[in-house]
C-alpha cells in the first residue's frame, strides 16, 4: 500500500469510516490509479471528470456506484492530500430516487411458512420484526435480545450510533425455540465457525431461497424486510418520528420516502375524478 493510501486509511479511521466504507474507497481510487497508469499526484480534476464519464457512458455503472467513487475520490485529494475540490469543475451525478420494494403482509406469511430451517427462519423474522439493516441482524449477539423490555439492542449501527428496536412476543418465542436447538454462545446467528457472526451474503442467500419457494416475484432483497417494517408501522398508523427512531434514520427526509408506500384507501384520498363522478350523481339526482 502506497503511502498516500496509508494517510487515507488513518483519516478514515479517524473519521470513524466503518471496514466496509474504508475498503471500498480503497478500492475506488485504485481503480482510478490503474484505469490512466499515473501517479495520483500528477492528475487533477480532468482526469476525475474524464473517469468518471468512462464509468457512466462506457461501463453503465450505477449512479449510486459512481457517485461513491466520486466521494472516494473527493475524500482522497481534499482530506488526505489538501488538494481544492471545484464541484463546479467535478460535478456529482444526480441520484436516483427510487421507491424501495417492500412486501405485503401476506407476502411476509408466504416466506415464513415456507422457511422450514429453524435458524433461517429465526434470521429473517428476526431481520422483520426489527426492521433490520442485514449487517445489523448479522452482527447480534445474544446479550443484544433484552426479553425484560422487550426490545433488541443495535450496537454501533450505521453512523457509530446505539438505538433500539422492538421484540415481539412471537419473534421472542421464535429466538428461544431456535436457541433450545443450537444453543449459540456468543454471536446470535454464528456463521461456520462459532466465534464468527453469520456473513451477510449468507442471509442474503437465505432470503433468495425462501422468496422463490415463496413464488414472490418482486426484485426484493433481505433489506426489503426492514423496508416492509416501515411500511407496515406506517400502515397501522405509527408516527413517523418513531418509525425514523426504530430504523435509526438521522434524517427524517429518509424516513418520509415509505410514505410513497402506503396504499391510497390508507390515506384516505380520493382520486378527483371520484369526486367528479359524485358531484355529477348528486347534481343529476337533485334534478
Amino acid at each position: 500500500m502506497s503511502n498516500l493510501h496509508e494517510q487515507m486509511k488513518q483519516n478514515m479511521v479517524l473519521r470513524g469510516f466503518s471496514p466496509k466504507t474504508q475498503y471500498a474507497y480503497l478500492n475506488h481510487v485504485r481503480y482510478f490509479e490503474n484505469f490512466f497508469e499515473r501517479p495520483l499526484e500528477s492528475m487533477g480534476a480532468p482526469e476525475i471528470k474524464e473517469f468518471l464519464h468512462y464509468c457512466i457512458t462506457k461501463k453503465n455503472l450505477s449512479r449510486s456506484y459512481v457517485n461513491t467513487t466520486y466521494s472516494a475520490l473527493k475524500f482522497m485529494y481534499e482530506t488526505t492530500m489538501n488538494r481544492d475540490w471545484d464541484l463546479k469543475h467535478i460535478p456529482r451525478a444526480k441520484k436516483e430516487k427510487r421507491l424501495p420494494v417492500a412486501l405485503s403482509p401476506g407476502e411476509i406469511q408466504r416466506l415464513f411458512a415456507v422457511t422450514t430451517n429453524l435458524k433461517h427462519k429465526a434470521i429473517l423474522m428476526t431481520t422483520y420484526d426489527a426492521g433490520l439493516r442485514v449487517s445489523e441482524v448479522a452482527n447480534l449477539k445474544i446479550s443484544d435480545i433484552d426479553n425484560h423490555n422487550m426490545q433488541v439492542i443495535i450496537r454501533l449501527a450505521k453512523g457509530r450510533v446505539d438505538r433500539y428496536s422492538l421484540l415481539s412476543q412471537t419473534n421472542l418465542e421464535m429466538l428461544r425455540l431456535y436457541y433450545r436447538n443450537f444453543r449459540p454462545k456468543l454471536w446470535l446467528f454464528p456463521g461456520r465457525f462459532p466465534d464468527k457472526p453469520i456473513h451477510p451474503r449468507s442471509i442474503q442467500r437465505v432470503f433468495e431461497e425462501s422468496r422463490d419457494k415463496a413464488g414472490i416475484t418482486k426484485k426484493a432483497s433481505v433489506h426489503s424486510l426492514r423496508h416492509s417494517f416501515a411500511t407496515h408501522l406506517l400502515e397501522e398508523g405509527v408516527n413517523i418520528v418513531y418509525i425514523q427512531q426504530l430504523l435509526g434514520h438521522a434524517n427524517i427526509k429518509t424516513t418520509l420516502r415509505y410514505l410513497h408506500l402506503i396504499r391510497v384507501k390508507i390515506l384516505k384520498v380520493n382520486s378527483p375524478l371520484e369526486l367528479l363522478t359524485r358531484k355529477n350523481t348528486k347534481e343529476h339526482d337533485d334534478a
